[in-house]
């Protein structure tokens, strides 16, 4: 059986999908899955064990009708047996019809017309658990798994030598992800949470835990972020992976992670590290599971900017 999910978005977008296309290879193990995603979330399935190709479409991009032509095309070509389209548009379900695939899943609602089967959307639940009703008309009603990535060996050894380096390999350590630097949109400045308020988490904490150090993960772009930080706590540490394993692993060996709500987070809550996440327009019942390990701040303004440094710190002391 050949299958091709459709799937918009994130790297995080991508990373609650992981259980769907877990699933799906547990109880088809000869099926062969590929994925169509944005070019910006195609390094999430370097920590993918499901995945046979990775198709890169920019669905964010205004393509013409030779783009959505050519997309139609490449997966004709692939003559898949299975479609499951994750975004519920009716441009999503012509695609699918125009493709020719014979078995055609989505969400009921806009361009369920021209799907062959439809299942409730109930945006309401779980992230990865509304992935996952895709899969009731393949006969799949199990429970949905837990988030789970497959960290390549380099990667661990990578983080381990970086612990090493950081001289964190012995003590363990408390990791901060701002983030900043994938908040470029104007519609995600409301995620961001200012270098001063962290610096007041940051100083608290190692005024109780002089001996944990803080380590703070620096992006492609968190220059400013990281270079602000120092200034006001210079004895932090900073680690730099280049690539999603990494990421993965540095976080699986933390004793606490502290973020924003980024793909860092769910990649957090894949490795099982405890984690304290900061929320403001987001709605953190559909992006984080049911499970002591992952605790929410919620912003009482919707912007994460407002989420008090003493509600943190409450957390992290269980106060």
């Amino acid at each position: 059986m050949r299958v091709v999910a459709l799937v918009p978005g994130g790297i995080g977008d991508q990373i609650l999908f992981f259980p769907t296309l877990d699933d799906l290879k547990r109880n088809y193990p000869n099926a062969q899955i590929d994925v169509v995603v944005e070019p910006r979330s195609k390094a999430a399935y370097r920590v993918s064990k499901s995945v046979h190709e990775v198709l890169p479409f920019d669905f964010q991009d205004r393509n013409s009708l030779a783009d959505w032509g050519n997309l139609v095309g490449n997966i004709r070509d692939r003559e898949y047996d299975v479609a499951i389209a994750v975004k519920q548009n009716w441009l999503m379900g012509l695609l699918l019809w125009l493709t020719g695939i014979p078995i055609r899943i989505g969400y009921k609602g806009k361009g369920s017309g021209f799907l062959t089967h439809a299942v409730p959307l109930k945006p309401s639940q779980y992230g990865a658990a509304l992935y996952h009703d895709l899969l009731q008309p393949l006969e799949i009603n199990s429970p949905v798994p837990e988030l789970a990535v497959n960290v390549p060996k380099t990667d661990i050894e990578w983080a381990e030598k970086e612990q090493k380096r950081l001289g964190v390999h012995e003590t363990g350590y408390i990791l901060i992800h701002g983030g900043s630097g994938q908040l470029s949109q104007a519609k995600e400045l409301d995620k961001i949470y200012p270098v001063e308020k962290w610096h007041q988490i940051i100083q608290n904490f190692q005024e109780k835990q002089p001996d944990l150090p803080v380590v703070v993960i620096k992006g492609v772009d968190d220059e400013q972020f990281v270079r602000s930080l120092l200034g006001s706590s210079p004895n932090i540490k900073v680690t730099a992976p280049d690539d999603i394993g990494k990421l993965a692993a540095i976080i699986a060996g933390a004793n606490l992670m502290l973020s924003t709500d980024t793909a860092a987070l769910q990649l957090s809550v894949a490795v099982q590290t405890y984690t304290i996440a900061l929320f403001g327009p987001t709605d953190p019942a559909k992006l984080l599971p049911k499970n002591d390990k992952f605790l929410a701040i919620e912003s009482p303004t919707r912007k994460t900017a407002d989420v008090s440094p003493n509600a943190v710190l409450e957390k992290i002391w269980g106060g």
